[in-house]
């Protein structure tokens, strides 16, 4: 098997309007198109970053909650890409979004930190 990527990130929001909002407007992703599957009942919303596609954000009626912390087993995180994470953590706090206090990676010297998405998803910016 030869992987060349990554393709996307599936999301399942318990509130899709309040969700499509923080990704779209907060974080600055791009709608590249929007379903409605009646036969489900569901949305599905897929985004870019940049011009990556990168997300698909669904809703689901009455989906169950996944715990994501502490450290559970599976998916720990999203990190996103960010050049100044200052700025970035600015724009969250407007927005009246915490974060974690920045840490630096200390492998590679880079700055970091951890926010949550409506659902209380774990999210990081980690700085080019």
């Amino acid at each position: 098997m030869l992987l060349k990527g990554i393709h996307h990130v599936a999301i399942i929001c318990s509130d899709y309007t309040r969700s499509k909002h923080f990704y779209t407007e907060i974080l600055g992703l791009t709608i590249l198109a929007e379903h409605y599957r009646e036969e489900r009942n569901s949305w599905k919303l897929d985004l870019a970053v940049g011009n990556q596609y990168v997300i698909e954000l669904f809703s689901f009626p009455s989906p169950p909650a996944r715990v994501s912390r502490p450290e559970a087993r599976g998916l720990r995180h999203l990190a996103f890409r960010v050049t100044d994470i200052d700025s970035a953590i600015s724009l969250l706090k407007q927005n009246k979004i915490e974060t974690e206090p920045v840490r630096v990676d200390e492998y590679t010297g880079k700055r970091f930190t951890f926010f949550s998405d409506p659902d209380n998803l774990p999210l990081e910016l980690y700085e080019d």
